[in-house]
C-alpha cells in the first residue's frame, strides 16, 4: 500500500531535483553567462542549443533528461511494493509534473526556469519505458526534417499522450495524465 507520507515527500524532491537549473550552470561553464540574458533567455535544453551549440546542448539536455529520470526514481524507490497499483502509477504522474514545475518554476533562480521538455523525457523514461524510443524518433525526424527544436519538443509533447493510451491502455492514471503533463509543455 502506499505510503500518503512518503508520496509527499517523493513530490517535494521531485520538485527540487527538478528546479536544479542545469541550462544556468551549463552556460556558466561553458561560455561564462547567463542564458537568462541571451537567446529565448529560457533556461532550457533548447536555449542551450541555440546559444552554446550542440555539444552544450547535449550535454544541458542530457543532465535535464537525468534530473527527471532520477525525480521519478526517488519516488519508485520510495515505494517499491507500491507498483502496478494505481496510486503508484498516479504517484509517478505526478513526481514528473513535479520535476517539470520545478524546472519551469526554479525557487533556485527566482522562479524562472524552462519548458520541462527534456525533464519530462526523463520522467517518460522511467514511467513509461516503451514510449521513450517511439517519442525520441518522432522528435529526431521532426528536428532533422523542420530543422526546429522547439518544434520537435512540441510535437513530441503533443504526440505523448495518444502514445501512452496506445501502449498502456490498462493504465488509466497514467493515460490521463499524461494529456495534463503534455499541456504543461
Amino acid at each position: 500500500m502506499l505510503s500518503w507520507t512518503l508520496a509527499i515527500v517523493a513530490l517535494v524532491l521531485a520538485y527540487l531535483i527538478g528546479a536544479v537549473p542545469f541550462a544556468l550552470i551549463v552556460g556558466k561553464v561553458y561560455r561564462g553567462i547567463d542564458l537568462r540574458e541571451h537567446g529565448s533567455g529560457n533556461l532550457g535544453a533548447t536555449n542551450v542549443f541555440r546559444v552554446l551549440g550542440w555539444k552544450a546542448g547535449i550535454v544541458a539536455a542530457l543532465l535535464d533528461v537525468a534530473k527527471g529520470a532520477a525525480a521519478v526514481g526517488v519516488a519508485v524507490w520510495l515505494h517499491p511494493a507500491s507498483a502496478g497499483e494505481p496510486a503508484f502509477d498516479w504517484m509517478l504522474i505526478c513526481s514528473m509534473i513535479a520535476a517539470m514545475a520545478g524546472h519551469s518554476y526554479s525557487p533556485y533562480i527566482r522562479f524562472a526556469g524552462g519548458k520541462g521538455v527534456a525533464v519530462a523525457g526523463g520522467g517518460l523514461l522511467i514511467i513509461t519505458p516503451l514510449a521513450w524510443p517511439i517519442l525520441f524518433l518522432i522528435f529526431a525526424l521532426i528536428v532533422v526534417i523542420g530543422r526546429m527544436v522547439s518544434l520537435g519538443s512540441v510535437i513530441t509533447a503533443a504526440s505523448f499522450p495518444f502514445l501512452v493510451l496506445w501502449l498502456y491502455p490498462d493504465r488509466t492514471p497514467i493515460v490521463a495524465l499524461s494529456f495534463g503533463a503534455a499541456a504543461l509543455v
